[in-house]
């Protein structure tokens, strides 16, 4: 039977990988790396967005003075990220597969060439049996430039490396539907697109990680929303990246699991490329249209409309041709983001009018 997954991508938390004192989990570390061989062996192609750096660096070094938040981040994960690929790279190679390291930064995903030189570079390493170690570059990110946390990461990865699933381990089952502390509480095995589930999530962050439910739902809504499976998982538990293929192979074949994790069902409409780099732009935002109401109706329609400067009713920010913006309505209500092809100087000079160009066409638009 054809497996429902020719690539994923495996996002695995810091408490995954870490033990409460803040040292690497090596045991854990080498279990994980056996599943991902043997899904390796039966043809499903990887891509490891791995935490940790920060928690292992941490372990290894006392700093001589107190530091702040960012003097820590970058000190322990430059130590912490040699430790832990070097750590990959033993424990794969015993499988006879080579890896490569990959250190990212929100800001190279703010253009669109920068975006595809990152595509391209881990599409080379799939296609050469690589497998990409993809981690932030917390050495040399700002806190205003840093992604939320690893989730936001391996969800921008997922989107752009076409996956067909992304696959985040955490040290909890799923998404429950009451606190998880709570006995009576049950892990919530399926959520459908257009399911309200806010009121199960909690608030809370990991002890060394930066997120929390909160960001992980959020990623998993846009990108099972972009066609792809996501999967809340507990990366503690034994064979769990093998139980999960194994167990979509069953759901594809008699409509039955058993396994205890939260699916997001993906949407079943394809998203283009461009459009799923435009979905996670919105922090890369250079200014923003605010629409009429009748703008907002038709946008917020099943129809493919696109924003012309008829409906706009103010420009903010400035930004150049080619720039994202986002895209409001009434009352500031955020409708989606799009890429303008209009800089802010003509978007002024056209508002209101009738007969122009689109200031940003439906193939370059994502609507929330």
């Amino acid at each position: 039977m054809k497996q429902p997954f020719q690539r994923i991508t495996v996002k695995v938390g810091s408490n995954v990988l870490t033990r409460k004192d803040g040292t690497l989990d090596v045991t854990r570390m080498s279990a994980l790396v056996d599943q991902v061989a043997d899904l390796r062996k039966a043809g499903v192609e990887v891509i490891l967005v791995s935490s940790g750096a920060v928690a292992s660096g941490r372990s290894e070094v006392r700093p001589v003075r107190k530091l702040d938040s960012v003097d820590q981040r970058q000190l322990f994960s430059a130590v912490g990220q040699a430790k832990l690929i070097n750590r990959y790279y033993e424990l794969f190679r015993e499988h006879g597969i080579a890896v490569g390291q990959v250190l990212t930064m929100k800001e190279s995903f703010g253009t669109r060439r920068h975006y595809l030189n990152q595509k391209n570079c881990m599409t080379v390493m799939l296609e050469n049996g690589v497998i990409p170690i993809v981690n932030e570059n917390d050495t040399i990110s700002v806190s205003e430039l840093m992604f939320t946390d690893n989730d936001e990461l391996s969800g921008l990865i997922a989107s752009m490396m076409d996956a067909q699933a992304l696959i985040i381990l955490s040290n909890v089952d799923g998404i429950y539907d009451g606190s998880p502390s709570d006995p009576s509480s049950k892990v919530i095995p399926e959520i459908r697109p257009g399911d309200d589930f806010s009121a199960c999530i909690q608030s809370s962050k990991s002890s060394f990680g930066r997120g929390g439910m909160l960001t992980k739902t959020s990623i998993a809504r846009k990108v099972a929303d972009e066609g792809i499976t996501v999967i809340i998982a507990n990366g503690k538990r034994d064979n769990i990246l093998t139980e999960i293929v194994f167990n979509e192979e069953q759901r594809m074949k008699n409509g039955e699991s058993s396994l205890n994790y939260t699916r997001f069902v993906p949407a079943t409409q394809p998203v283009s490329g461009v459009k799923k780099w435009i979905a996670h732009s919105e922090g890369f935002a250079k200014g923003a249209y605010c629409v009429n109401r009748q703008t907002m109706d038709l946008l917020l329609s099943d129809k493919a409309v696109s924003v012309l400067p008829v409906g706009i009713t103010a420009v903010q920010g400035d930004f150049d041709k080619d720039d994202i913006v986002r895209i409001y309505g009434p009352d500031s209500r955020y409708i989606g983001v799009g890429k303008t092809s209009l800089s802010a100087k003509e978007a002024h000079g056209l508002m209101g009018k009738h007969g122009q160009k689109p200031a940003v066409h439906y193939d370059y638009l994502y609507i929330e």
